[in-house]
């Protein structure tokens, strides 16, 4: 052997030395190495001495006729390949030397015979001889070792925890879209498992409705939920018995669009009610045997019948229930990305449209950033119709129109255009004596009341449509009716003022009920239709209840508070308080959330307001003739409006069309605030001179 393997060395070493080399026997297997770009000397040598290697080896095989398999690098230079022709070495025996790849982690490879998952494989015909990439010259290597194993397979790199969930996550949503061959591949060529067998057997039964099956396969997920702590062993009890309970709710809904009524009894009786769990559930279940048709059985349980449908919704439920290293929930890599979607909204200062849930309406490919320019910081229109001081502007639940009170002794009403939301003079309310000071809106936007000053006992309640006063109601010359609210049934509404009035009223002004000795600043009616909430001269805020006459304190600060508007959603309250500005309350936990920086806040009445499409947003007048805007949650303004030449007494936000703002001024007028005009246009010159700085 070994004279048979010196004389193969020298044939070899002298077949390099000529021109041509000599021909090899036809390949049956067109396995050859694609050859990389490299050229020169070192290549020509490297491949010459690679092939003396496996001659060699060959030469020393104590079986002949199964030569060993050669792993050649895929990086091998094309000079390589040029030598192992030239020295004879052709392609071989069908099991002489063998290409495979080397690819690692996602590295292409231009080889037919590359396995798709991009992992190496060998074929183990006694010794054989690895790939090594060496110091990864242009110029591929051959490296041979000695021994069982003559070298080693390059490793594949350990992906952490992080890169395993990412690749999970993304093969989960790959299946959803039915590319299930992309996620096998993934999985071969990662590594990773995207479920555990156990879980992916208990789907397959689910989906096929193999129920008994599905049931069997819950005790082993069972033993994949281990744990040390007997509290969440029994947690993972109860919830391996909820998902019992929604596969055989399924099973038994199944048999009953079926017609199949006696197993559904049997299994109503002989295993949902064994579980004594949710018994009502298993009442109305006991019910739908009484249904007709199918159709009635669908429309009762409000299930969508036996099908991929439901099964796949009834899966989506049971994977809540799993560890996620068991099976994924469902759609998880849609959820984070709404996730991320949502918390970029929420820090977007300037964000005011409607939050859609769906991630259609946002890129993934950028960071959600809204542009000032889109947000109502801009002077859109001034009404100077009024003659004197405007104190108070209020739009209707609508949106469609804005009611302003002067101290001029009229209340102005005003259009607004749906198309260009330009606001024109409506109608005009006149010969309130001591001026307006306060409005307020019926429920239905019919009626408008308006209230004067501190030393006004009158009170005038509006039909907006007609124009004409219906009701004008004063109870006596010593009353002071300042502020009103309507009760959400829109037939009532409370009015009070700082004399000590207190009174519930119908439409005509007839008085429903009264509360004795309470001075009245500010009003708001709850929206369960009995509770009353009146900020009052000690300083605190306190709810009435005009059924039982019950009342309790809600908020208490430590200066007087102006003035007050509670958010659509009745959670919480925004007061404007005498030397302290804006504080933001929770009315249920009864907690001040936040103080609200940069306003002037004297002894004047000022009224805020919360705006914004969601109410993310919070305006108020000042007296230092500014308009303030804050985020909700941040206490330092976000813009603050400069126009007005007086105090600003009152801010109002559409809530229908929120990029419309109102402020009414002691200057005598009315300024609208609005977007930027051609927002298009300055936000490219905009991003142009971000660009143009970052290149600088």
């Amino acid at each position: 052997t070994a004279a048979l393997g010196e004389e193969t060395l020298a044939s070899a070493s002298s077949s390099s030395d000529s021109d041509t080399g000599g021909a090899s026997p036809p390949p049956r297997k067109k396995h050859r190495a694609s050859a990389a770009e490299g050229v020169g000397e070192p290549g020509a040598s490297a491949g010459t001495a690679g092939l003396s290697a496996v001659v060699l080896a060959l030469a020393s095989s104590p079986h002949p006729q199964a030569p060993p398999a050669v792993h050649l690098n895929r990086n091998t230079g094309s000079s390589l390949g040029t030598n192992m022709q030239s020295n004879g070495a052709g392609e071989g025996q069908e099991s002489g030397l063998t290409c495979q790849s080397s690819a690692q982690n996602g590295e292409s490879s231009s080889a037919a015979g590359a396995h798709s998952n991009g992992l190496l494989s060998s074929t183990d015909h006694g010794s054989s001889v690895g790939t090594g990439n060496g110091a990864q010259t242009g110029t591929g290597t051959l490296s041979t070792g000695s021994g069982s194993e003559l070298g080693s397979l390059k490793k594949k790199k350990r992906l952490s925890q992080s890169e395993e969930d990412v690749i999970r996550l993304i093969g989960q949503h790959l299946h959803g879209l039915g590319l299930n061959q992309t996620v096998d591949l993934l999985m071969q060529e990662s590594g990773c498992r995207l479920e555990h067998p156990a879980a992916t057997k208990f789907r397959n039964h689910v989906m096929e409705g193999e129920w008994d099956k599905a049931e069997n396969d819950l005790s082993e997920l069972k033993s994949l939920m281990h744990s040390p702590n007997a509290t969440v062993v029994r947690f993972f009890s109860f919830l391996l018995q909820r998902m019992k309970f929604l596969l055989l709710q399924q099973k038994y809904l199944e048999y009953l669009e079926d017609g199949k009524v006696l197993e559904a009894l049997q299994v109503l009786r002989g295993e949902l009610t064994p579980l004594k769990y949710n018994t009502d559930r298993i009442h109305i279940l006991s019910g739908y045997l009484m249904c007709s048709h199918a159709e009635d059985l669908r429309a009762k349980a409000e299930w969508e019948g036996k099908g991929v449908s439901s099964r796949s919704r009834l899966l989506d439920k049971l994977q809540m229930y799993l560890p996620p290293s068991v099976m994924l929930p469902p759609q998880r890599l849609h959820t984070l990305l709404r996730q991320a979607v949502e918390l970029q909204r929420d820090r977007c200062l300037y964000h005011n449209t409607k939050l859609d849930a769906s991630l259609d309406s946002a890129s993934l490919l950028l960071d959600h950033m809204c542009s000032r320019k889109q947000f109502p910081c801009y002077t859109q229109q001034i009404l100077t119709e009024h003659c004197n001081e405007v104190w108070f502007c209020k739009f209707s639940n609508d949106g469609t129109k804005l009611a302003t009170g002067s101290k001029d002794t009229t209340v102005l009403v005003w259009q607004v255009e749906q198309d260009t939301h330009q606001l024109k003079l409506w109608r005009t309310l006149e010969g309130h004596a001591y001026g307006v000071s306060y409005l307020s809106w019926s429920p239905d936007d019919t009626y408008l009341i308006a209230c004067g000053p501190d030393d006004c006992s009158e009170l005038w309640l509006w039909n907006v449509q007609t124009g004409e006063l219906r009701t004008k109601m004063s109870q006596s010359h010593e009353d002071s009716l300042t502020s009103v609210a309507w009760n959400p049934d829109g037939k009532r509404f409370v009015t009070g003022g700082q004399r000590g009035q207190f009174y519930q009223c119908d439409l005509d002004g007839n008085l429903l009920d009264s509360w004795e000795g309470v001075r009245v600043q500010c009003l708001w009616c709850v929206s369960d239709g009995r509770t009353v909430l009146a900020s009052d001269t000690h300083q605190r805020i306190r709810g009435y209840n005009f059924e039982d006459l019950t009342d309790r304190n809600i908020v208490q600060e430590d200066h007087p508070i102006m003035s007050f508007t509670v958010s659509k959603n009745g959670r919480l309250a925004l007061l404007n308080v005498a030397t302290q500005g804006v504080h933001l309350w929770d009315l249920q936990d009864r907690v001040l959330v936040r103080k609200y920086q940069g306003v002037t806040q004297g002894f004047y009445t000022i009224h805020s307001c919360f705006g914004g499409h969601n109410e993310d947003f919070i305006a108020s007048g000042s007296e230092d003739h500014k308009v303030y805007i804050w985020h909700k949650r941040s206490e330092l303004p976000i813009a603050e409006l400069t126009g007005h030449t007086r105090t600003v007494n009152c801010v109002t936000w559409n809530p229908c069309v929120p990029s419309i703002m109102a402020s009414a001024s002691d200057d005598g007028t009315v300024r609208i605030w609005g977007p930027a005009p051609f927002q298009d246009v300055q936000d490219v010159d905009s991003f142009s001179e971000n660009c143009n700085s970052m290149d600088s």
